[in-house]
């Protein structure tokens, strides 16, 4: 039975929420030639990385892509001959789709350790920014609960890799502490009572933003 590569395409596309087969390229990275080369049941020809783009885009795994577009068939289902008292032993599927099926473990494997290896680089890099506030807050710490009478302000210092980190992700504050401005309810939380838009209200904890995202919304109190 020949079967319709290009109608089960089509659903697929649904399924994942793309337009058209030249949406299902965009989003990809890949050829409109290598969309019609699946089109037409020749995924088993195809390169990994390619049917691995079009997997991720289809948002199925790469065996379900090589399953429903190759024209290799499903050997299960082929009846033996009842005529042969001792028949044939039944087909393996071909090399090509084992060879496929090694090189996607492979690099799912990969993926995992280089997750791995930077989530490592991360955290080695951020250690070594607040190294200085890791090894002298302790410190500070015990110094301050053996005088109570030491001023904060001495402790400051100790937040500069803080202020450096922040910085080097990226992170602005929205206002400064004690800063007095209009009432802006898409960055500003009021802790008590009501407010207008334009108000002016006093910044009571600061609020952070990462670029055009909002991370936390400063806390402020109108100011009467």
């Amino acid at each position: 039975m020949v079967l319709d590569y290009t109608e089960r395409l089509r659903s697929q596309l649904q399924q994942a929420g793309l337009p058209s087969f030249r949406a299902l390229a965009r989003a990809a990275g890949v050829s409109d030639w290598q969309v019609s080369q699946l089109r037409q049941g020749r995924a088993a020809h195809m390169r990994v990385t390619v049917l691995t783009q079009l997997s991720q885009a289809l948002q199925c795994s790469l065996l379900e892509l090589l399953t429903d577009f190759s024209e290799v068939p499903d050997f299960s289902e082929v009846p033996l001959p009842h005529s042969s008292p001792h028949p044939d032993p039944p087909l393996q599927p071909s090399a090509e789709i084992a060879q496929l099926r090694q090189e996607y473990d492979r690099l799912q494997t990969q993926l995992i350790a280089q997750r791995q290896t930077l989530w490592q680089e991360f955290q080695q890099t951020s250690l070594q920014t607040l190294e200085s506030l890791l090894l002298q807050l302790p410190t500070a710490t015990y110094a301050a609960q053996q005088n109570p009478d030491i001023p904060a302000i001495r402790l400051l210092p100790l937040l500069r890799p803080i202020h450096q980190l922040l910085i080097d992700w990226g992170i602005t504050a929205i206002a400064p502490v004690g800063t007095e401005l209009p009432y802006n309810p898409q960055q500003h939380q009021l802790m008590d009572g009501t407010a207008q838009p334009g108000d002016l209200v006093r910044v009571r904890y600061t609020g952070y933003a990462q670029g055009d995202r909002l991370l936390h919304r400063a806390k402020v109190s109108l100011v009467k």
